[in-house]
């Protein structure tokens, strides 16, 4: 089977909620916003914790490793994906603990397994991941 290809994605459109994340990722870093009071750290971007309702939240770079937690194979693509089938969606649970819906790249989509390590890679500023 074929490596998995990066797909075609509209650019991000930041909101005042995301800019920092999105600034970084053009950068080739990964930044994962966290409380400044509980410590925790927060998936998706947003302005306040969902842990401890505190607003004093500020981004943090992070490892950018971590495993496939889940996946599936889309063998048929539709729309502008039709001619990358297949390919991989997955949760990545990050070292860090949070979890991302991402694609896994540059390896067979028969490779893929819940619990492979991972590291990121960029597309654009699109995070993405493939084999670590």
């Amino acid at each position: 089977m074929p490596e998995t290809p990066f797909l075609p994605t509209r650019p991000p459109r930041p909101t005042h909620e995301t800019v920092e994340f999105w600034d970084a990722c053009a950068q080739g870093r990964l930044v994962v916003p966290r409380c400044d009071d509980c410590h925790e750290y927060i998936w998706y971007p947003r302005l306040f914790c969902p842990h401890c309702a505190s607003q004093r939240v500020t981004y943090n770079e992070v490892r950018g490793t971590g495993t496939v937690y889940s996946f599936t194979i889309m063998r048929k693509g539709s729309g502008p994906y039709k001619e990358f089938a297949p390919y991989v969606i997955a949760y990545v649970e990050l070292d860090e603990g949070v979890r991302l819906m991402t694609n896994i790249v540059g390896v067979s989509v028969d490779d893929v397994r819940v619990g492979m390590p991972v590291k990121v890679v960029f597309d654009d500023s699109i995070p993405r991941f493939t084999a670590a």
